[in-house]
């Protein structure tokens, strides 16, 4: 129910009308009985200064960022964090004594079907062990997404880090981007598509952070079926779409044996990472906001 004394959270982005994240967020709160609530705020490129100052006036709590306010957001902050600023990205803002800070809980979000026990298999759980000192991580993608999975795979430990993208200079460009970031990332190489079968025979981890298969193409892949063939049984393959679910890609490499972590649980756990900061909470319900997002999305 909402009152007079209801305090507000949000998503910010433009367009905002597809976000998934109020239904997540509201399923939460409601679970919780705190007097929240997550409301869709579109706003316009231009108008993200003004925004800011409006929220504050009216006392917004805290908001999530999508795009295309992720990068614009980081010189209108009083503090970033340093993930965030490794990442270039801001997707959770939150307000204290010093003004509006942001982070980006999409690296806890990408981290946590990693590093939790499995969920049931058709909640796309996998584990992959804790000891991640030896494994070989390939990331397919250099964009924004991929830059939260290699801060992801650096904080997991992994022996070597690949991304894969098809501009040499921008791979480049991305490549030296983490040797001058807070949070430096040495043992990264980047290759061009054309090395992606030997890389794919290397994987303990392969992840799909590219919107190839993504709804409403979901029959394509971002691999071609032959090198697909090149994977391990038992590696992680890890898509970050979560529309359709699973996509082709994780079919295909469940066929070959491997495990398959499919993006709705990213989207789950980023969201729980962020509504824990904004209610100054060690927990939330997880289980509530998944089987919220699930029946959103026809999936149950």
């Amino acid at each position: 129910m909402i009152k007079g004394t209801t305090k507000l959270l949000g998503v910010i982005g433009h367009p905002v009308e597809h976000s998934l994240s109020p239904a997540m967020h509201n399923a939460a709160i409601s679970h919780l009985g705190v007097d929240f609530v997550y409301l869709p705020f579109p706003i316009k490129p231009g108008d993200l200064k003004a925004a800011l100052a409006g929220f504050a006036a009216i006392g917004v709590r805290g908001f999530s960022i999508t795009i295309p306010h992720k990068q614009a957001i980081l010189p209108l902050l009083s503090e970033v964090s340093p993930i965030a600023r490794s990442i270039g990205a801001v997707n959770t803002v939150y307000l204290t004594d010093k003004g509006w800070c942001g982070t980006n809980t999409d690296v806890e979000g990408f981290l946590a079907p990693l590093q939790t026990p499995p969920t049931p298999p058709d909640q796309g759980g996998a584990r992959g062990g804790s000891d991640w000192s030896q494994k070989v991580a390939v990331i397919l993608g250099n964009g924004g997404a991929a830059r939260a999975v290699v801060a992801g795979c650096a904080q997991l430990g992994c022996a070597e880090i690949h991304v894969v993208g098809r501009s040499e200079q921008n791979l480049a460009e991305f490549q030296q981007s983490w040797v001058n970031s807070p949070m430096p990332v040495q043992n990264l190489q980047v290759h061009t598509w054309e090395n992606l079968s030997m890389l794919i025979s290397q994987a303990d981890l392969l992840v799909n952070t590219t919107p190839v298969g993504m709804y409403p193409q979901g029959e394509k892949s971002p691999v071609a079926d032959g090198a697909l063939n090149r994977i391990s049984a038992g590696a992680i393959v890890y898509d970050l779409i979560y529309n359709p679910n699973p996509t082709q890609f994780l079919k295909d490499a469940q066929l070959r044996g491997a495990r398959a972590i499919d993006g709705l649980e990213m989207l789950v756990q980023q969201g729980a990472a962020a509504l824990k900061i904004w209610l100054h909470k060690e927990s939330v319900p997880v289980d509530v906001m998944r089987q919220a997002l699930r029946q959103h999305l026809g999936l149950s």
